[in-house]
């Protein structure tokens, strides 16, 4: 499944949580943030499924970015500046743990790197994040602009319309290419003292989640292994924990990971797959 961390995992997949098992205790509260087309509460149902009530079951305050939908990594980057600061103000915290998954992970980094809060981030743990971009994004690149606008428009305008403070599909969909990720990073390498660690998802068939039923497949030729949208060896960076994936035929997808379905996968129990996170925090220091 995963290679570091083998007896965490196993603990992560053996099941529910028992209501009895100790709290963990964390130095620093954590800050989730979500990716992509989605905000932290959406029709009522929460961006991370589960995740976050139990986290809370285990003793953890957690936070929400209050990031757009479809903002650019620099627009979003903004709101998380003002989000922790006024976390780290009103709690009398010196440092918080973002957690992110997808796109959340490249406007965590741009946060640190570009709006200097390096020293209010204790670490970042990325989940599924195109670290190194999507060869097949650089297609986008080609649309020509009168048509990619034209689409960017009403997408614009239904994210306003849903609560979007400043939208824009067009530049935010394009950076996730791999050609404007390689300019993302020349200028937003990892910054001391915070501590990077990252994991990937992987379906196995493109049958394992309709929703990338066409998406996955493609990948493959383009980027290799992924799920769904984020290809593995682009969820590669700092300290890299692994590939979360299922026993059998299946795999995690993109929106697996961040327990969209509220299942059980087998072999592997996605809320407690975060708690192993937060527990290898706790050992840490953080």
């Amino acid at each position: 499944m995963i290679k570091p961390s083998e007896k965490r995992l196993k603990k992560a997949a053996a099941g529910p949580m028992e209501k009895n098992e100790q709290n963990i205790v964390l130095k620093y509260p954590v800050l989730l943030v979500h990716g992509s087309g989605f905000r932290d509460k959406n029709l009522g149902m929460n961006y991370w499924g589960r995740i976050p009530a139990e986290m809370e079951k285990k003793g953890i305050k957690i936070y929400y970015g209050g990031t757009d939908a479809w903002g650019s990594i620099e627009n979003n980057a903004c709101l998380l500046k003002t989000t922790i600061e006024n976390i780290t103000g009103k709690n009398g915290v010196e440092k918080i743990n973002i957690i992110a998954h997808s796109r959340g992970g490249l406007e965590a980094r741009y946060l640190i790197s570009s709006l200097h809060l390096h020293n209010s981030i204790a670490s970042l743990t990325t989940i599924s994040t195109p670290h190194r971009g999507v060869k097949a994004m650089n297609a986008a690149l080609y649309i020509p602009d009168f048509i990619y606008k034209f689409v960017a428009f009403f997408i614009n305008l239904w994210c306003k319309i849903s609560g979007d403070k400043n939208p824009d599909f067009y530049r935010s969909s394009r950076q996730l290419s791999e050609r404007e990720c390689s300019e993302f990073n020349k200028t937003n390498g990892d910054k001391a003292p915070v501590y990077y660690q990252s994991y990937a998802a992987k379906m196995k068939y493109f049958f394992s989640d309709i929703l990338y039923l066409l998406l996955n497949p493609f990948l493959m030729i383009t980027d290799g292994e992924n799920d769904g949208l984020c290809p593995v060896h682009s969820a590669e960076w700092g300290n890299f924990k692994g590939t979360i994936t299922t026993e059998g035929k299946f795999g995690i997808s993109h929106s697996g990971i961040i327990d969209t379905y509220r299942i059980k996968y087998k072999g592997i129990d996605i809320p407690k797959f975060y708690i192993s996170i937060l527990e290898d925090l706790s050992q840490s220091g953080y």
